[in-house]
């Protein structure tokens, strides 16, 4: 399965280069972004798994019914995008399903920093997928962790996916970055070793990020985004399902491959 996953937040990035971004624009900016992730989904008949911060869905509520109704899973992100206590691990499940309606099966740590993950089974997760099992300066080295879904704590760990050899990140950043056709490359010769396709984005790259005076991002981080990024991601979709690639929401996939663990 492809397990495409979308981090649904407060759009509070630029923070971290030196600019000021109203709350309004934040929530404005993701929403946005998040709509067409919806649109292109829809099109493609796709699940795919949205982790959300509490302050983003408490603003944005018709889009949480979207998300939810169109039978995507709704996951956790946290409280708020840029503070976390431990209190939040719970907290942040309970209000997610008191806006949706649904069952929280998961939680991601914004900007996949480092989380307890007795303290996730505690506030009663089913799996984190919190952690890029790779080394990427000035963020993490998780060079030491496995590679690909295994068990700790009493729930399962879904790390995103990296290639088999060197660990290359096949998340958000490369996408953007890579030529297509050898993301693609890429992309399969994971999936043939894992069986999965873990990878991850944000609505914000969906929208047009390339006024370095507003945002102040590096070519790096604004490269092929806004409708460039859709016609990507559409290509991307295309391109898998054509090769007889199935889709689904890491919840969905997770219960088949516990079902066939227990039969093995």
């Amino acid at each position: 399965m492809v397990l495409l996953s979308f981090d649904i937040e407060e759009f509070d990035m630029p923070f971290e280069y030196g600019r000021e971004i109203s709350f309004s624009d934040q929530i404005k900016i993701s929403e946005q972004g998040t709509n067409y992730i919806l649109d292109i989904l829809d099109k493609h008949h796709v699940k795919a798994t949205f982790f959300s911060t509490v302050v983003f869905a408490q603003n944005v509520p018709e889009l949480i019914r979207r998300i939810v109704e169109g039978g995507h899973e709704l996951a956790s992100h946290g409280y708020y995008h840029s503070k976390f206590e431990c209190e939040h691990l719970r907290s942040s499940r309970i209000a997610l399903e008191e806006i949706s309606g649904k069952e929280i099966k998961g939680y991601r740590m914004a900007r996949m920093m480092p989380v307890d993950e007795f303290e996730i089974s505690k506030a009663g997760y089913q799996y984190n997928s919190s952690i890029n099992p790779t080394w990427l300066p000035g963020r993490y080295n998780n060079l030491a962790k496995p590679r690909s879904i295994y068990e700790q704590a009493g729930i399962l760990q879904i790390p995103a996916s990296v290639s088999p050899l060197l660990r290359f990140p096949l998340f958000w950043l490369s996408f953007h970055n890579l030529p297509l056709k050898i993301y693609l490359w890429l992309a399969r010769k994971t999936y043939e070793k894992d069986g999965y396709l873990n990878i991850y984005f944000h609505p914000w790259e969906f929208t047009n990020l390339n006024d370095s005076e507003k945002f102040g991002f590096p070519g790096y981080v604004s490269r092929n985004s806004g409708i460039k990024m859709i016609e990507r991601m559409d290509s991307f979709i295309t391109t898998l399902k054509s090769e007889g690639y199935n889709f689904s929401s890491i919840s969905d996939y997770l219960s088949f491959h516990q079902i066939n663990r227990a039969k093995s």
